[in-house]
């Protein structure tokens, strides 16, 4: 058979991915202040955009609680730009300029169909993350490293709700900058509870974190060092004589001779009283609410958008009539109407940005109003997945919304994320189960084997967890147990034997 060349012409269909469309879609997790420097890099940029110096407009209010029929008829008009799917965003009979600049907010948040985050080559658009270079130049601050470790801990949901507080309360030195009543008085749980998880987060590297003063920093790493005797007290305890070099004093206050106060002073020496100092951190800057929340009239939440972020654009149009009508050259008309689409464009994803956080923020409070109302023990389990399917998005823009956003609450201020709990589900098909819950029910059940009961396999855990109605795998018990840091049931059997 004789080759030959030939031409075909075929229709088909597909999305277009914009570069447009990806900054659109990277807006979303853009913080209030990310945001701010991004849109005055665009007014630098962009002639015919000018800020609204005009009063705000009060930012619409969405009741929401539980006893109601979601109460979302305010968001109607927000979840309308969402209803179209994201084929037809893409294929709608538009102008490929129009194409370019018009439509990307709306096709982002139009995810039902469409899993962004997976968009483009290696799973993420270009510039969406700094890669294998970035990762590895990234030094881990100390609150991430607290995450970490606290992560391991066996927390239940009120307890790691607890202690996710307690480690944004830690300054770049490691100490903790909270009142533990008033901490407790505001997440309305007790203060035996605050106290007992902040015991447990005293035992984390770096030994000392979570002190209230040097002199409890201090202490906490001589117990690790078993060197905290009554002298060595004592000599915490009178710090403010070591600092007027009182040495007599000292002497008389710890019952030591010379000898023993220069030993105990070069252990002292030995310390560190700034423990959270080796770690990395970015400068401390003050966090704004992106959204405020308040309780209104009936027990209903009122959601609110904090308009003092919101970047306030507009195009203007006299300007652009007046510079348009001046250009002459091609190249002039092109940077004219390049202008006017991108600054088009800005606007309309500003706004569908606000409408977007603003919607996944109400269903947020409508899951979690339990919280609001009567304190961290009501803390709901809550995942991307049920948020999303809720308001009719994909997972991956409800991820973007919910990164470096933060919600003032009756209770504080938390970022959103701090909303999302894992949970398992139940057996008998009731209210599924908080994963924290289901690994603080292991440790007590393999706590009272030293009480007689017997040891455990993890195949008797699943068993039993399945008859208080947790629906749970083998090898989840198991990875709950090793992250807990529990030893097998082999191996805690031939412990005990030694033991007697």
């Amino acid at each position: 058979m004789a080759l030959s060349a030939r031409l075909e012409v075929r229709q088909g269909q597909g999305l277009v991915i914009t570069p447009q469309l990806q900054q659109a879609i990277k807006l979303l997790q853009l913080s209030n202040l990310e945001l701010e420097a991004y849109v005055e890099g665009e007014l630098e940029r962009n002639p015919l955009l000018a800020r609204d110096e005009g009063e705000p407009e009060p930012a619409p209010e969405v009741p929401d609680s539980a006893g109601e029929a979601r109460a979302e008829a305010a968001l109607d008009e927000v979840a309308s730009g969402a209803a179209q799917s994201d084929l037809d965003c893409a294929h709608d009979e538009v102008s490929p300029g129009e194409r370019a600049t018009g439509d990307g907010a709306e096709a982002a948040d139009a995810g039902g169909a469409i899993d962004w985050s997976k968009a483009g080559k290696g799973g993420s658009f270009e510039g969406d993350g700094d890669g294998l270079d970035g990762l590895a130049a990234h030094e881990k601050t100390l609150a991430e490293h607290l995450q970490d470790q606290a992560a391991l801990l066996g927390f239940t949901a009120a307890q790691a709700a607890v202690a996710a507080v307690l480690i944004d309360g830690v300054d770049e030195g490691g100490y903790l900058r909270l009142d533990l009543a008033e901490t407790a008085e505001r997440l309305g749980c007790a203060l035996g509870l605050v106290e007992s998880v902040l015991d447990q987060l005293q035992g984390l590297e770096p030994t000392g974190v979570f002190a209230r003063d040097v002199a409890e920093c201090l202490r906490l790493q001589l117990i690790e060092r078993d060197r905290c005797d009554p002298a060595m007290s004592a000599l915490l305890d009178n710090l403010d004589l070591l600092a007027r070099r009182d040495m007599a004093g000292l002497k008389r206050a710890c019952a030591v001779d010379d000898e023993d106060l220069r030993d105990m002073l070069a252990e002292l020496r030995a310390l560190t009283p700034r423990p959270g100092a080796a770690f990395g951190g970015e400068p401390s800057q003050p966090v704004a609410p992106d959204v405020f929340v308040r309780e209104g009239p009936g027990g209903l939440w009122l959601v609110e958008l904090n308009s003092e972020t919101l970047p306030r654009l507009l195009v203007d149009q006299r300007y652009h009539a007046r510079v348009s009508g001046g250009a002459r050259s091609d190249q002039d008309k092109t940077f004219v109407a390049d202008c006017l689409a991108n600054a088009n464009w800005l606007v309309r994803s500003l706004d569908q940005r606000a409408k977007t956080i603003l919607k996944v923020s109400s269903e947020i409070v409508r899951q979690q109003d339990g919280f609001l109302a009567y304190g961290v023990e009501h803390l709901r389990p809550l995942n991307l997945k049920t948020v999303a399917e809720a308001i009719g998005m994909h997972e991956s823009t409800v991820s973007r919304v919910t990164s470096n956003k933060y919600i003032a609450t009756p209770r504080g201020l938390f970022e959103l994320k701090f909303f999302f709990t894992s949970s398992i589900a139940s057996s008998s098909g009731g209210e599924a189960h908080s994963a924290e819950a289901v690994r603080h029910r292991i440790r007590q059940l393999i706590d009272a084997e030293a009480q007689g009961a017997g040891v455990h396999s993890d195949d008797q855990i699943v068993d039993i967890l399945k008859t208080g109605g947790v629906d749970i795998a083998r090898r989840t018990v198991a990875k709950y147990r090793e992250a807990m840091r529990i030893p097998s049931s082999v191996e805690r059997r031939r412990a005990m034997r030694e033991a007697v």
